[in-house]
């Protein structure tokens, strides 16, 4: 449910003048805010590791042929990174989850991780290590100083399109061409 004002299931898209380096030209799911704060998954940081590793490391040891060559993990941004996080359509009945929108859940129990290993787990996934966290109000405030674009998320940028367009098409849900921007600041 989002209750107006807060940012639940949009993107927040890195303005290119955000050049920390954790958070440079990334798009990252608002999963919970409220007026303690904020979290995130970042969905355009694929990391050098695929579920097939994933679950190798932590000692998963049947795998359905389906799961063979599957994405890379993602880094969801610099917080908890030892900690995995799954983006889910549909959101199922897991042990954790955290619905975000009507279609899309986070989940966190092991029992998702076994049921992808299985070929029995949702339709479409992104696998996370991390997340990003804003404090009371610190999210609000880089928005006032336009370090962030949000817009309402979409599953087919989550989901399908290349992790590397990932950045321009979600600034393009609302009309937005990076390459047309300067970095200059203006005079009127």
């Amino acid at each position: 449910m989002k209750i107006e004002g807060y940012l639940c299931n949009h993107f927040l898209i890195a303005m290119p003048t955000l050049t920390d380096i954790n958070f440079s030209r990334t798009v990252a799911l608002i999963c919970e805010h409220n007026e303690n704060g904020a979290m995130g998954i970042v969905i355009n940081r694929p990391l050098n590791i695929d579920l097939n590793k994933l679950l190798q490391q932590i000692k998963v040891k049947e795998q359905h042929e389906k799961v063979q060559g599957t994405a890379p993990i993602c880094l969801g941004g610099p917080m908890g990174q030892n900690q995995g996080f799954v983006m889910h359509n549909p959101v199922g009945e897991w042990e954790t989850t955290l619905k975000i929108g009507d279609t899309l859940g986070l989940t966190t129990s092991y029992d998702i991780v076994d049921a992808i290993a299985q070929g029995k787990g949702p339709s479409q996934a992104l696998i996370a290590l991390g997340y990003a966290g804003w404090s009371s109000h610190q999210l609000e405030q880089e928005l006032v100083e336009n370090s962030w674009l949000s817009v309402p998320a979409d599953n087919q940028i989550i989901f399908d399109i290349p992790y590397e367009q990932r950045w321009e098409a979600a600034a393009a849900l609302i009309g937005v061409n990076f390459s047309n921007l300067s970095g200059e600041i203006g005079h009127a």
